[in-house]
């Protein structure tokens, strides 16, 4: 297997605080929450992060950037130890800090102190850009990019360069090969760019901005700064919805894999970082934008900023062959929040109306649910050895599409006993047709106060009996409809 080819990372390093604890109650003196058992995190920021998320993919990563002096540089210098190679630059000031006070994993405030920016470039530097096979500009506005971009305008006519924006930055170098605004991003560059066009005379929609949906307002604002620019291409990141590539024609649109509800802090950065990557690779755009949603999806469903190990290594899960959310996060955020977590069970082969009634009225009775699958091996063993018909990742990629349905967890066992210790839900579904002496795992579920609860299951729905119809030649299959009409 081909090495990951390597990525310089040129922007702003910033560092990151996160005071984490819980909050139940409002200070007596202020309408403000009261947060304690407060846990302190640390970690790299800004384009240092972009830069350790691109070396956790197994990169060879150089970060250009301006620390200075001062205890928070060297912190950031201990984090990067060993990760990264970093070519400094100067710095005027102190290196920029942001702290976020979080309350059951939401911010309730953020504060940033530093006002340190690039004061110029080095030769080392601009050798270091011009060198490059592939570069990722992570402008966080403090100026990196300003200094050097004499040296990024020339490596954007010979390899790939990502320029990921910043409100307060520069625009990108022209011909950048990929620029990964969010939609808010692109919306302020696109009407910077609008009124510049209104004060020549013209605008281009001929009148005042007005509301427009999100995709059709992102598809336009990405054709206007493709043209501004002059750029190949532009990735407007969609949050939860993925992101839109357009080179200024007709945008592909990349959903993300499945609904992340949680702290997005720093998914921009593993977007940008995983394109550059895909870019430096050889991968055409379309693959890159693809595998960045991916990439940014499953960094949000393991927690984020908070899922990032205790050393602040933000080193990301490996790509799964069936990505899903992490089941025991999930359950946790719901029952820390004082939700309900309902969990079901089964083989799901060859998904049909009863399973999905089934699904569909246990998600009514929590706040997440969470779906339990056989593994093909489990499946074999219980059912013999021609099922599954249906492989364990298209089952679980089916279910995942089910609206009712919040994660999916696989399990090897014949029994899903030990997932159920480790996503410990209040409610285990089954369907109407089990009974409760058939279930060994309902004192188990009922060990940590959780109720074994049995729905509803709509009649003459099976998958055994799907499949031996699928197994009939046409003309059977119409002679058993017409008995049946006749009974």
């Amino acid at each position: 297997m081909t090495a990951p080819a390597p990525l310089l990372v040129v922007g702003d390093a910033l560092l990151d605080h996160d005071l984490s604890g819980t909050a139940d109650r409002l200070a007596p003196d202020a309408p403000v929450p009261v947060v304690h058992g407060a846990r302190r995190g640390t970690r790299p920021g800004g384009a240092a992060l972009a830069a350790c998320f691109a070396a956790a993919d197994g990169r060879d990563v150089t970060l250009v950037t301006a620390l200075g002096d001062g205890e928070a540089a060297r912190t950031l210098r201990r984090l990067l130890h060993g990760r990264v190679r970093v070519v400094e630059i100067p710095l005027t000031g102190e290196l920029a800090c942001k702290t976020r006070i979080l309350a059951q994993g939401v911010p309730v405030l953020r504060l940033d102190d530093g006002d340190g920016r690039a004061a110029g470039a080095t030769d080392e530097a601009r050798e270091t850009v011009g060198a490059a096979s592939a570069v990722l500009v992570a402008d966080y506005g403090r100026g990196t990019a300003d200094v050097l971009r004499e040296a990024l305008a020339r490596a954007a006519r010979k390899v790939p360069v990502v320029w990921d924006p910043h409100p307060r930055g520069g625009p990108p170098v022209e011909g950048s090969r990929l620029v990964t605004p969010s939609a808010a991003e692109a919306r302020a560059f696109a009407a910077r760019t609008e009124e510049v066009t209104a004060a020549g005379g013209a605008r281009r929609d001929g009148g005042p901005a007005r509301p427009r949906p999100e995709l059709h307002h992102a598809a336009e604002d990405a054709r206007t700064l493709i043209r501004s620019w002059g750029v190949n291409s532009v990735a407007v990141t969609l949050g939860p919805d993925g992101a839109l590539l357009s080179h200024g024609d007709a945008p592909l649109l990349v959903p993300a894999p499945h609904c992340a509800p949680g702290d997005a802090c720093g998914a921009g950065d593993r977007f940008a970082a995983t394109a550059a990557g895909l870019l430096a690779d050889g991968a055409l755009p379309e693959k890159a934008v693809h595998g960045a949603v991916h990439a940014a999806t499953r960094y949000v469903t393991d927690g984020g900023a908070a899922g990032l190990r205790h050393d602040q290594d933000p080193v990301p899960p490996a790509p799964e062959t069936v990505p899903h959310p992490e089941p025991a996060l999930l359950a946790d955020r719901v029952r820390t929040r004082g939700g309900t977590v309902v969990a079901a069970g089964g083989c799901f082969d060859l998904l049909h109306a009863g399973h999905v009634a089934l699904l569909q009225e246990a998600r009514r009775i929590g706040d997440c649910l969470i779906v339990c699958v056989n593994s093909d091996a489990s499946v074999r063993r219980r059912k013999g050895a021609t099922r599954p018909l249906v492989p364990v990742a298209d089952r679980v990629r089916v279910l995942r599409a089910l609206s009712c349905v919040d994660a999916v967890a696989v399990f090897d066992e014949d029994t899903p006993e030990r997932l159920l210790k480790e996503l410990r839900p209040h409610i285990w579904a089954k369907g109407g047709d089990y009974a409760l002496a058939q279930l060994p795992e309902a004192p188990l579920v009922g060990s940590w106060g959780g109720e074994v609860v049995l729905l509803p299951y709509l009649d003459g729905r099976s998958t055994t009996e799907l499949a031996a119809k699928a197994a009939l030649d046409p003309a059977e299959r119409s002679a058993g409809r017409a008995r049946a009409a006749g009974r």
